[in-house]
């Protein structure tokens, strides 16, 4: 990418509002007098949105009234007019039936609002799974200059001195309590214990992983996604990334214009070094597509199984993102990656950064301080990355599993199938007697992908039968179309794509087929003839859509599958949209 010359003031976007001297620019100068602005605060100073998405129902984000006051000082300091700007909180916690079905929605409103305000660039403040990649989707589709500050994960859960993660945990404690392993008091005592601050969740769940490739896309500032929600630095990285912005408006230094192929598969590499969450794949892909590149699920398969793990970080480790922070963090770990010999082609460091400098020179000089947290590139905790992508005819467009987080046992597996048909079905007969649940059975869910569910639900670790929990058997080889957290673990075959919902195989399943996993082969077979496949899928009827109005009839009219990463077709169709006219 070549360094454009410095725009004047002149040729800033928000000069089209308030420069003209005529009836339009006499409206806007005087509605921004009424909020308490004059000429010292627009004339000759880029306008920063500062994107919030703080609302009281939203744990992760409670701190960002301060980190925007923040943001907003390091606006202010370099010569710019912050304006702060809500928008859509996705509140992965209560919002149902899952944030998923608004990632899209959130996405829309950045860009849109982005583009129909004087805006010349913008601050985009988020943490929680979702939030980033909306955030990032929409203002990549507005083609401004934006910075990313992630919200930092939460302080480290405690009970009885031992070390709780956000969910995982949960999963965990919940599995013992049903299996009549723990009180309800203790249950209690947990529940008060696991999350202890503001802050995203503190496991290299969805919400670090999607911060960690927000930063390794070069969109926030250096060492910015491993900072601790509470921390201090916290607010300086807000004011800096302020200072910044106001900077890269005058240089004219677009993520849409910078961002290259290379740049999202070094994203695909970290996701996979720090073993993340599977939820990334879908996430990239829609990323990637608001910038321009088509990622087939190939690409993530053939990057795991180049890319070392480097990360201890729970659920598929033993640490939390604290410890990951004071290890290095995430410029640690980078610096190991650009440290491999070029023929390895773990990472590419001449990829452009919202700092004007590459990816190598931001984290030049970086140290890793515990090299059991952030393992180096020569003892890895496995030489491949965490996460697989699946091919057969029960998913002939792919399907993902991060072997990773399960027991080994079922890294080669084959078994017959219990299926359920909804997500209300397994509810009600998970632990009826008469399933013929055994450690080899395989666990099939239908109707939980972007259609069927709708949204693609955090379903798809799916809990196991009493009568096996009672028994000591704490895992299970799972299959469906949803998701599952980012802080889940198990043998879970995850965005089975197509899904059942629309007809895919996944639909066609019946009790007692057998089913084979080979994760070194990369297969999943559902061992049923061609023939009597087609004889099922002509019997196959759609269920009826449950919701004919408003935004979600707009989502099921326009989801993409998972493998193309669950985005509305009509934001990748024709032009570009142009300037709002100023009448």
């Amino acid at each position: 990418m070549t360094t454009p010359s410095r725009l004047t003031p002149e040729q800033l976007r928000s000069f089209r509002w308030f420069g003209p001297n005529d009836l339009r620019g006499f409206g806007h100068r005087s509605r921004a007098r009424q909020m308490g602005l004059g000429p010292e605060d627009w004339q000759g100073k880029p306008v920063i949105a500062i994107l919030n998405t703080w609302s009281e129902i939203n744990p992760c984000h409670l701190h960002f009234k301060v980190l925007a006051e923040n943001a907003k000082k390091g606006v202010l300091q370099a010569g710019g007019m912050p304006l702060e700007i809500p928008v859509l909180s996705l509140s992965e916690n209560f919002m149902k039936p899952t944030t998923m079905l608004y990632r899209n929605l959130l996405a829309m409103e950045t860009e849109e609002v982005l583009r129909c305000h004087p805006i010349d660039g913008a601050i985009l403040l988020g943490a929680c799974d979702k939030t980033t990649p909306a955030l990032i989707m929409g203002a990549l589709s507005a083609g401004l200059p934006f910075i990313f500050v992630p919200g930092g994960p939460m302080l480290r859960g405690h009970w009885h001195g031992q070390t709780l993660g956000s969910g995982s945990d949960a999963w965990k404690y919940w599995a013992e309590k049903r299996a009549g392993n723990l009180s309800e008091e203790e249950w209690s005592e947990i529940e008060a214990g696991i999350a202890r601050s503001h802050g995203h969740c503190m496991t290299m769940g969805t919400a670090s992983t999607m911060t960690a490739i927000a930063e390794t896309l070069g969109l926030s500032l250096p060492g910015a996604s491993s900072i601790p929600a509470s921390d201090s630095a916290h607010w300086h990285m807000a004011a800096q990334s302020g200072r910044q912005i106001v900077e890269n408006v005058w240089a004219d230094l677009r993520p849409s214009r910078f961002l290259t192929m290379e740049s999202f598969e070094n994203a695909i590499a970290v996701e996979m070094a720090v073993g993340g969450s599977t939820n990334a794949i879908v996430h990239v892909v829609a990323m990637a597509g608001r910038a321009g590149f088509k990622l087939p699920l190939d690409k993530f398969d053939e990057i795991s199984r180049r890319t070392p793990r480097l990360a201890d970080l729970r659920p598929a480790g033993r640490f939390l993102m604290e410890d990951f922070y004071f290890a290095g963090g995430l410029r640690a770990l980078l610096a190991q990656l650009l440290a491999a010999p070029p023929e390895r082609g773990l990472l590419r460091g001449d990829q452009m950064t919202i700092t004007g400098r590459t990816l190598a020179e931001n984290v030049a000089g970086a140290q890793t301080y515990n090299a059991e947290v952030i393992r180096p590139l020569d003892a890895p905790l496995s030489p491949e990355g965490g996460t697989a992508v699946l091919r057969g005819n029960l998913c002939p467009r792919g399907a993902v599993i991060k072997h990773a987080a399960m027991e080994p046992r079922f890294l080669q597996h084959r078994g017959p199938a219990i299926v359920f048909r909804d997500y209300p079905d397994l509810a009600a007969r998970l632990d009826d007697p008469a399933l013929p649940f055994t450690p080899d059975t395989v666990m099939v869910l239908q109707s939980a992908g972007p259609i069927g569910a709708p949204g693609m639900p955090e379903w798809g670790m799916l809990p196991l039968p009493k009568k096996l929990l009672e028994a000591g058997v704490r895992d299970l080889l799972r299959i469906s179309d949803a998701r599952m957290s980012g802080t889940s673990y198990g043998a879970c075959v995850l965005h089975v794509s197509p899904e059942s919902g629309i007809g895919g195989p996944l639909g066609l399943v019946r009790d007692g087929d057998f089913i084979a996993l080979d994760v070194a082969a990369r297969t999943l077979t559902l061992e049923v003839s061609d023939e009597e496949l087609a004889a099922r899928r002509a019997a196959w009827q759609p269920a009826p859509r449950p919701i004919e109005r408003g935004y979600t009839a707009l989502f099921l009219n326009e989801v993409t599958q998972a493998d193309e990463g669950c985005d509305f077709r009509f934001l990748h169709a024709g032009a570009p949209t142009p300037e709002p006219a100023i009448h």
